[in-house]
This record gives structure tokens, C-alpha cells and sequence, in this order.
């Protein structure tokens, strides 16, 4: 019993398919100016957290999307606030 031919595709709209394979390589991180960066303050005893949850979640998603050490992530995040206009501190490594 033989195998049968593959499928043999033929690209005749070029110009298409390197839209399709430059956009393939675009990024796009959105932040909203408005998301809570900094913790709320809670009223219990003790140093108050810095950071929000969405601050500490963002930047875990950084490292996980980009496969990141903590201080490369640190400084990744950094340039995508400078980036983006937001004078916003960066959690620190160790936070």
C-alpha cells in the first residue's frame, strides 16, 4: 500500500500573506490609566501593602508571557510604563 501525495499548497496572493506574517509579529499590551496601582489602604495593623493585586498580576504575567527572570521582569515592566506615558513605580523583585 503506497502513501498517499501530501497536500502541496500554492501562495498567489503574496502581498496578503505578508501582511498576515509582519502582523503575526506585532505586540500589543494595553493599560488603562485608570487601574488601581496602588493598594488601598486597609486599616490593620502592620506595613500596608504598596502594590495592588492587578499591579502584582500584571507583572507575573509579564514573566510568564516573556519566560523572565524577576529582575529582567522588573525592568521589562519598567520600560512598558515609560512606554506607555505612566509615571508608575514598579514592584521590586522581591515584592
Amino acid at each position: 500500500m503506497s502513501k498517499p501525495k501530501p497536500a502541496r499548497y500554492r501562495t498567489t496572493n503574496w502581498s496578503t500573506y505578508n501582511d498576515a506574517l509582519r502582523k503575526r509579529g506585532s505586540l500589543l499590551i494595553w493599560l488603562d490609566k485608570e487601574m488601581a496601582w496602588h493598594a488601598p489602604h486597609e486599616g490593620r495593623p502592620g506595613r500596608p501593602p504598596v502594590f495592588s493585586n492587578a499591579a502584582i498580576q500584571f507583572c507575573l504575567s509579564i514573566k510568564v508571557l516573556f519566560k523572565l527572570p524577576l529582575r529582567q521582569t522588573a525592568g521589562m515592566v519598567a520600560s512598558l510604563l515609560r512606554l506607555a506615558g505612566l509615571d508608575w513605580p514598579v514592584p521590586d523583585y522581591s515584592t
